[in-house]
């Protein structure tokens, strides 16, 4: 999956701006790329889970239909932890179509990873970074 730098840095820079607590938002885009990360409120507003603002998520997807794109998919930050599904994260995905995007900032140096759940079952997806 092609996910545009900008959404790279925009996505390190909101959970930069959250920490301590969990930052999430949605990813818009098409089948093959990520093209956007729009920041959603993380009506939980917890260290260790998130839950985006119903509101945010309908115009989200609103936005996506403007601009002939759609969700496909979420993100959010694991602010002391690795960029891999919690069990929480597993157990709440309800979309195995959509693209989960975590960023760990564990560690000094940022670290983004993407995957796909479904049924219990969590698969990495590579992301390539393009302009």
């Amino acid at each position: 999956m092609r996910i545009r730098s900008a959404v790279v840095d925009a996505i390190i820079a909101h959970a930069r701006a959250e920490a301590p607590r969990e930052c999430c938002g949605l990813l818009i885009g098409t089948g093959t790329a990520v093209e956007e990360a729009l920041p959603a409120e993380n009506v939980r507003a917890s260290e260790v889970s998130f839950l985006v603002s119903p509101q945010d998520h309908f115009a989200a997807i609103r936005h996506a239909r403007t601009t002939h794109r759609s969700v496909v998919g979420a993100y959010h930050s694991h602010p002391r932890s690795p960029a891999v599904p919690s069990p929480t994260d597993v157990a709440e995905a309800n979309d195995p179509s959509l693209l989960h995007v975590i960023v760990s900032m564990a560690q000094p140096e940022a670290e983004l990873r993407a995957w796909r759940i479904a049924d219990g079952s969590v698969t990495p997806v590579v992301l390539i970074r393009d302009g």
